[in-house]
């Protein structure tokens, strides 16, 4: 087994890909360096993706043209729109996880506006008296003008001056030494307040932390609430995700707040994503956005689907070329419907 991330450079990274391309290597763990320019496999065969709402449509094409006829496996806590459109239409075989593991409490999920910011930080104060640790996610690592958005940099700035060393800090444009001490010291040690960007999203785990505090909750998707609340309720404790939100808000915030308050249900979450902000193309690489049906909507009409995708599976399997009475139906239909062009689907695979 091999490793394979930025972080391995010169000699230590030729050896490994000398052991990916050579089968010297049996099996793969790595980050998005897997699938740059340069990263060859031999006979490559299976690929899992983990967290696959991280990566884009033109990543994971990138990652199966390494191998031929490869078998795919993704995982989420929140599928994208595409990816429902995909298992609805049957490109995708499912397996569910609805149960949390052992032991794991629902999180309490308050929303809030930004003008309660005193209040707030008045409630992680008390939380940390109680020993809590505490997350602090901010949407940009550094004021912009364009952007009114709390940056990570200035927050923790603020809460320094609150909880002196205490606070530490976390985002993206850090180097890997000084954020993983940064990390250690917050789930071993003495920093008990992490203000961070969402580098924190995915792959952090620290049972003792309880509260998330997320400014400018209305700029973020649905699937990264999710995966940032998914870092608490980790222990046995009582956990509480407090989402502050900035005036006005548009209607499509106002709902992706709203079920982030009802439910942590990640698929439910995902279909009210696919509401909100549509599905995207099937043959493309566009993620969201609403998919060319002339009569369904994927979010109203799934059980019809999930017949109508029984029955063409059925129609390939006894009757490919539509010679059939029924199959040469099938035809007139798909003229009428301009779907003709249908072998688009089979060529796309």
């Amino acid at each position: 087994m091999v490793l394979l991330t930025g972080r391995e450079k010169g000699k230590a990274r030729a050896r490994v890909l000398d052991a990916l391309a050579g089968g010297d290597a049996a099996l793969s763990v790595g980050t998005h360096a897997l699938f740059q320019e340069g990263v060859e496999f031999r006979r490559l065969a299976l690929a899992v993706i983990d967290e696959q709402h991280r990566f884009g449509v033109h990543q994971r094409l990138t990652l199966a043209a390494k191998g031929r006829a490869m078998d795919v496996l993704v995982m989420t806590a929140t599928p994208i729109p595409r990816t429902l459109l995909l298992t609805a239409y049957g490109d995708m075989d499912v397996s569910r996880l609805a149960e949390k593991p052992p032991g794991r409490k629902p999180v309490e999920t308050r929303v809030m506006p930004l003008e309660r910011l005193g209040d707030v930080t008045a409630a992680v104060s008390r939380a940390l008296d109680g020993g809590a640790k505490v997350y602090w996610v901010c949407p940009l690592v550094e004021e912009s003008e364009a952007i009114d958005a709390a940056a990570a940099e200035d927050r923790h700035a603020e809460l320094a001056k609150i909880f002196g060393a205490r606070a530490g800090l976390v985002h993206g444009r850090m180097k890997g030494p000084e954020k993983d001490a940064v990390m250690e010291a917050f789930a071993e040690g003495s920093v008990d307040v992490l203000v961070s960007t969402t580098v924190i999203e995915v792959g952090v785990d620290v049972p003792r932390a309880t509260v998330m505090v997320v400014e400018h909750a209305e700029r973020f998707g649905l699937a990264q609430l999710h995966q940032l609340r998914g870092r608490i309720g980790r222990g046995e404790d009582d956990s509480i995700c407090l989402l502050l939100y900035a005036r006005p808000l548009t209607e499509t915030a106002r709902a992706r707040l709203q079920i982030m308050r009802e439910t942590d249900d990640g698929f439910r979450i995902a279909e009210e994503d696919l509401r909100l902000r549509g599905a995207g193309e099937l043959l493309g690489t566009r993620q969201s956005g609403m998919p060319e049906f002339r009569l369904a909507d994927l979010s109203q009409h799934a059980e019809e689907l999930a017949a109508a995708r029984d029955d063409a599976q059925l129609i390939l399997d006894k009757d490919p070329e539509l010679e059939s009475v029924r199959g040469r139906a099938l035809r007139t239909l798909l003229y009428l419907f301009e779907r003709d062009a249908a072998v688009k689907y089979l060529r796309s695979g």
